[in-house]
């Protein structure tokens, strides 16, 4: 089970850091992803950020590249992004993600176990 905390309502420029926090299975096990989906629209989940199983390896989409980062606990069985320099744009319901693969994937289908996303929104 994975639960996602540490969204709100921010101002455009500011910090914000989820977490995602695993039961029922440890992290190192996985590769983790980060998604978002706009709410209101139809859209598929679309990759943010990813770290390898050996969590030695991190991915990002380029829209995040430089502003985000994500990073893992394996004693806390927590998974982090950490969101800088927040945009308007980010504006989006954020997802965490388990894989059996050992690196993330950017297609959400590749992901067995999902939390139920926290809400991040970026005024301007």
């Amino acid at each position: 089970q994975l639960q996602a905390s540490g969204g709100g309502l921010v101002q455009a420029g500011v910090s914000l850091r989820l977490s995602c926090a695993a039961s029922g299975g440890t992290i190192s096990s996985y590769s983790m992803g980060w998604f978002r989906q706009v709410p209101g629209t139809e859209r598929e989940f679309v990759f943010v950020a990813g770290i390898s199983r050996s969590g030695s390896s991190a991915y990002y989409a380029d829209s995040v590249k430089g502003r985000f980062d994500i990073s893992r606990d394996t004693v806390k069985n927590e998974v982090f992004l950490q969101m800088d320099t927040l945009k308007p744009e980010d504006t989006a319901r954020y997802y965490c993600a388990a894989s059996g693969e050992i690196v993330p994937f950017s297609n959400p289908d590749r992901y067995e176990y999902w939390g139920q996303g926290t809400l991040v929104t970026v005024s301007s």
